[in-house]
């Protein structure tokens, strides 16, 4: 079944058969007669400019689920058996450093990425805990629905990015890819729109397969139940996509205009003759002629990467999804939020160590890893923000599930560790720790407005910086302070 927006959204009036491959209508929604406005309200709050980004762009890695720091990045090896679990530590190229024994590749990179161990909200739960990770706030919006997206819901970082940065290249802002994260019940996840933004504040989303209810994980190399193991969905595609039209487009004439047009290549001049006929502003009629750019498709599509580049990354959706993130920083998105995983792909509550070792971490170790190196082959990883966390971290205890056969795993926790690397990181530091068994921060507590600072300070974003809404009320878009020591100023 295809994933249906919320209601509030115009999203749901049409299927994925109606939306135009690679983003296209997507492009048609930047949004950017908004954003010299709100530049300039931040410039003359501040008494000047806005300050000079340390990152031009920020990927931001996003585990659905939620990663149990005891098994990746917070080990606890001397903690009793019912805390510490089977897998072993490693150690990193960084003296003091260890991490999970199955990211061998990462730990060869540790000079190249920092953890902070200490980050933790109070509300670890699926719904709430996607509202606030990906929000960046602590607290959940007033008459928050755990079961749907609300008009009232915070802003998403990506829609936060994607309303107040200056669009390179005509091209979007924010892009969310590869996939809407949708519940196995068919439910879209709360905390991934613009919220009280409005939904024409929505960053680009762009899906690259059909939503899955049965399987997980890094398809089709790594694809699995976590009941039943190895399982890829069948009939399985990822391709160029096709996209929801916008909120805040008039659906019916773009139905009526557009069709079912099935690539760029045939929808060239009907979105021009669009333009022509429609009082588009000039930034959108900008973003229709960047449509025919071949270098555009590119950098939306794999399917003409080097076969060497494929291999590095890994054939599969987590590697697909972060080289198409790598080529848009290079295309000149400013934010990218990559979704490692459909359906909560990482709650792992039981059956946990044999799905993380045999497929969560093998694509993820690979693909993150790869991202770094590629980055920095090219020049971009000084300018480049990642940032990789989930929605909350897993119990301290371990503990098993009776539908799951007694196979032991981990529940729900607010406390994990989130990884970063690039635009100014401090290589091979660890911010932050939590006391002997991994439940709560020990010492440099951070929240997730401390993420979320980092990210927009790293964007360029000015600190006084606000947003209007439809009764004109500023809401500013940082809450707390970057986090400090993470990049090499200090900051």
């Amino acid at each position: 079944m295809d994933p249906k927006l919320p209601a509030w959204s115009e999203h749901s009036r049409f299927s994925r058969r109606t939306a135009i491959q690679a983003g296209a209508i997507g492009l048609l929604n930047l949004g950017m007669n908004h954003v010299a406005g709100l530049r300039a309200l931040g410039e003359q709050a501040a008494g000047g400019p806005a300050a000079t980004p340390k990152a031009k762009a920020v990927i931001f890695i996003f585990l659905s689920g939620g990663l149990a720091q005891h098994e990746s990045f917070d080990m606890k090896p001397d903690a009793p058996d019912a805390i510490r679990g089977e897998f072993k530590p490693s150690a990193t190229r960084t003296p003091g450093i260890q991490i999970c024994e199955h990211l061998p590749r990462l730990a060869q990179r540790s000079e190249m990425w920092a953890l902070v161990r200490s980050l933790a909200h109070g509300y670890p739960d699926h719904s709430a805990g996607h509202m606030l990770m990906l929000s960046g706030r602590s607290q959940l919006p007033v008459g928050f629905d755990g079961t749907k997206p609300k008009s009232g819901d915070w802003p998403s970082m990506a829609a936060v990015a994607h309303s107040v940065c200056a669009a390179r290249n005509n091209l979007p802002p924010a892009v969310v890819l590869p996939e809407i994260l949708i519940h196995r019940e068919g439910r879209v996840i709360p905390g991934q729109f613009a919220g009280e933004m409005g939904p024409h504040r929505n960053p680009m989303f762009v899906n690259y397969s059909r939503f899955n209810s049965e399987s997980y994980g890094a398809w089709p190399e790594y694809g699995f139940s976590h009941a039943r193991g190895a399982e890829n969905p069948q009939g399985f595609v990822f391709q160029a996509p096709n996209l929801s039209l916008p909120s805040g487009m008039d659906a019916r004439r773009f139905n009526d205009r557009l069709g079912l047009l099935g690539t760029i290549g045939n929808q060239q001049a009907s979105l021009e003759r669009v333009a022509e006929n429609e009082a588009f502003d000039r930034h959108r009629q900008k973003a229709i002629s960047l449509l025919a750019d071949r270098q555009t498709q590119k950098a939306f599509n794999v399917a003409d990467a080097d076969p060497r580049l494929l291999d590095r990354y890994g054939r599969n959706t987590f590697g697909w999804s972060l080289l198409i993130a790598r080529q848009l920083v290079e295309a000149g998105v400013n934010m990218i939020q990559v979704n490692l995983g459909n359906d909560e792909t990482w709650d792992t509550h039981a059956n946990a160590f044999p799905i993380l070792r045999d497929f969560l971490f093998p694509p993820t170790d690979r693909a993150v890893s790869a991202l770094l190196d590629d980055l920095a082959e090219r020049g971009l990883l000084d300018s480049t923000l990642i940032v990789m966390a989930g929605e909350m971290g897993r119990t301290p205890k371990i503990s098993t599930l009776p539908q799951f056969r007694g196979k032991p795993g981990r529940d729900h926790w607010g406390t994990q560790t989130v990884f970063f690397a690039g635009g100014g990181v401090r290589g091979g530091t660890v911010i932050g720790s939590t006391d002997k068994i991994g439940a709560y921060p020990a010492a440099n507590p951070q929240k997730p407005e401390n993420m979320a600072a980092t990210i927009y300070q790293a964007l360029g974003i000015p600190r006084t910086l606000a947003w209007h809404d439809s009764s004109d009320r500023p809401h500013f878009v940082y809450h707390g302070e970057p986090i400090s020591g993470l990049t090499g100023s200090g900051a």
